[in-house]
């Protein structure tokens, strides 16, 4: 008979492991979990360490944290530090002890800060895309001044005719760094001035040794002066003539973004055509839609531009002056005929 096999004896941590391994249950490699330990874990509680946060009380008979607003001029692709805003609504704000930057509407801050301390709000306003951090501060303000504004005088409704034929050729801040030198060329724009011009004087207006625009079109200039004396014999002011394509009443656009933004539109080019038939030259539909956009008449800024609604409420509150003045003159016209008759 053979020897009966012996036993392998196993060391006592191997056992000491068996022993305290789980048992597998029949749905597989699911452990079963004490139910005591579970209960253990539920009862504990989850501690936190909160501070209390401080916010701005205000409260009758005491004095308010100080506050500063500011408006900085912030472009729309500009970025910020700490102590500026950036175009994309983003603000700073800068307490007594800290700076923190908070991200959201431009219009909205919430702000933390301890009672006694002094705020420095820096509010953002965006303009339209095509100002940006790199333009020139001329333009930036031109901008946030005069574009889009409602015009009714007729010197400076023949002003920005001219300066709107000059972008043809220049750029906006070549042009407005020009301007005065153009207001003296043309004697601020007194079209009998204009047409009673020289040749001499129109060609020795010159900028850093050459022309302040081409000869062609300084000489249309000239010209066009002659056609703006009959139209303000015709329609007493060439302000009423410009009006009354439009029923008086700017053109209100809502634009979102700069590509919507035409550079012409059949307004423009029925002005342009009845121009040209009374003699104007270098007046195509896209230099009197860029007339229209400076002068007011019709308001592109875009709806995101802090000016798209200012220049709205300019226009709403501007009471028609010109069709005040109009009614008086052709009533002084109509009397004056009559008593000839």
């Amino acid at each position: 008979m053979s020897a009966s096999p012996e036993l392998l004896s196993l060391p006592p941590s191997v056992t000491a492991d068996s022993a305290a391994r789980n048992i597998l249950g029949p749905a597989g490699n699911r452990e079963k979990i004490n139910k005591n330990e579970s209960l253990n874990k539920k009862k504990k509680k989850i501690v936190v360490d909160t501070k209390p946060k401080s916010s701005v009380k205000l409260a009758k008979g005491s004095r308010s944290p100080r506050t500063v607003v500011r408006k900085i001029d912030v472009s729309v692709d500009s970025s910020c530090s700490l102590k500026s805003c950036s175009s994309n609504g983003s603000s700073s704000v800068k307490t007594s002890g800290s700076e923190k930057s908070e991200k959201g509407n431009g219009n909205r801050l919430k702000l933390v800060v301890d009672e006694g301390s002094v705020m420095v709000l820096t509010l953002p306003f965006k303009r339209c895309d095509w100002i940006t951090q790199f333009s020139d501060p001329l333009h930036v303000s031109f901008h946030d001044e005069e574009w889009g504004v409602p015009v009714y005088e007729d010197c400076k409704l023949i002003e920005l005719l001219v300066l709107s034929q000059a972008s043809a050729e220049l750029t906006w801040p070549e042009i407005l760094y020009k301007r005065d030198k153009f207001r003296k060329l043309f004697e601020k724009f007194d079209p009998a001035s204009i047409a009673k011009c020289s040749d001499d004087k129109l060609l020795s207006a010159k900028q850093n040794g050459s022309l302040l625009l081409s000869e062609q079109k300084l000489r249309a200039i000239m010209g066009n002066a002659i056609g703006l004396l009959k139209i303000q014999q015709e329609f007493g002011s060439f302000s009423t003539y410009c009006w009354r394509f439009l029923n008086k009443k700017p053109i209100n656009n809502s634009f979102r973004y700069a590509r919507q933004v035409p550079a012409k539109t059949p307004k423009s080019e029925l002005i342009s055509k009845d121009l040209i038939k009374r003699g104007f030259r270098c007046v195509g539909p896209t230099v009197i839609y860029t007339f229209m956009q400076i002068s007011g008449m019709v308001n592109d800024h875009l709806i995101s531009c802090f000016r798209h609604t200012e220049c709205n409420s300019i226009a709403k509150k501007v009471l028609k002056p010109v069709s005040k003045e109009t009614k008086q003159e052709t009533d002084n016209k109509d009397d004056a005929k009559l008593s000839h008759e």
